[in-house]
């Protein structure tokens, strides 16, 4: 009896030390959505609306501005839960933290569909 309740004890500590990503289960996929990728591959004036969709896929949100030029938005976030150590005698976990960042790209195109101007917000907290 005292086995099968230290087994379990143990499956339910390392199972409760996993790290999620916002909007998916398991191993999250590596994003071309960086301020690297961003600062390199964006310039105004050449890159074109399809280079962008081969770069990052499709836009999360397309709207137009007062100017009546199409602008896109990209959108990451994630959220990384860390538990801490749970003292299974005194049923107390220890420490619990946990860290958000999100990333935002806003791109304006110019009546060609060329990139005339872009922005990039970053946070983490």
């Amino acid at each position: 009896m005292n086995k099968l309740l230290l087994s379990s004890l143990l499956i339910l500590s390392v199972s409760a030390c996993k790290s999620y990503k916002y909007g998916t289960e398991g191993n999250a996929q590596k994003s071309n959505l960086t301020i690297g990728v961003v600062k390199s591959q964006l310039k105004k004036g050449q890159t074109s609306q399809d280079e962008i969709l081969k770069l990052f896929g499709a836009p999360n949100l397309v709207s137009k501005n007062k100017s009546n030029k199409e602008v896109w938005s990209y959108n990451r976030m994630s959220v990384e839960h860390k538990a801490g150590s749970t003292d299974f005698f005194s049923g107390q976990r220890a420490s619990q933290s946990s860290t958000s960042k999100s990333f935002d790209l806003i791109i304006t195109f110019d009546e060609k569909d060329i990139v005339e101007d872009y922005s990039v917000v970053s946070t983490a907290y």
